[in-house]
């Protein structure tokens, strides 16, 4: 292993796939995710979705928004508004919707 290792994240290709239709809310969302590196029991990587909403199931996980602006919602109908910049943390199985009105990209850790 390196003992330095620089990622230049904002040249990070992250192929998107179509979102499942099951849990699509709004939109043609697609999404996309690219492990980047980790430390032992933490991922960290690059995550990307296009505009949209789509329902989901947290895992633990920050994550610094690096791109774009939206809504995380959840099911009890808080809302907060994310944009580039925001630190976010989000706590195992809270399920959300994202709405996502300028496409989003994220650099994620969580537990491997």
């Amino acid at each position: 292993m390196e003992r330095v290792a620089v990622f230049p994240l904002a040249e990070v290709l992250v192929p998107h796939q179509p979102a499942d239709p099951a849990v699509i809310v709004s939109g043609t969302p697609t999404t996309g995710s690219v492990s980047v590196t980790g430390i032992t029991g933490v991922e960290v990587g690059v995550w990307e979705m296009s505009s949209g909403s789509v329902r989901d199931v947290e895992a633990e996980e920050v994550f610094l928004l690096l791109a774009g602006h939206g809504v995380i919602e959840l099911a009890d109908g808080a809302r907060f508004a994310i944009k580039a910049g925001d630190l976010v943390r989000l706590a195992a199985g809270t399920k959300t919707v994202w709405h996502v009105d300028e496409p989003l990209r994220k650099v994620y850790i969580t537990g491997a």
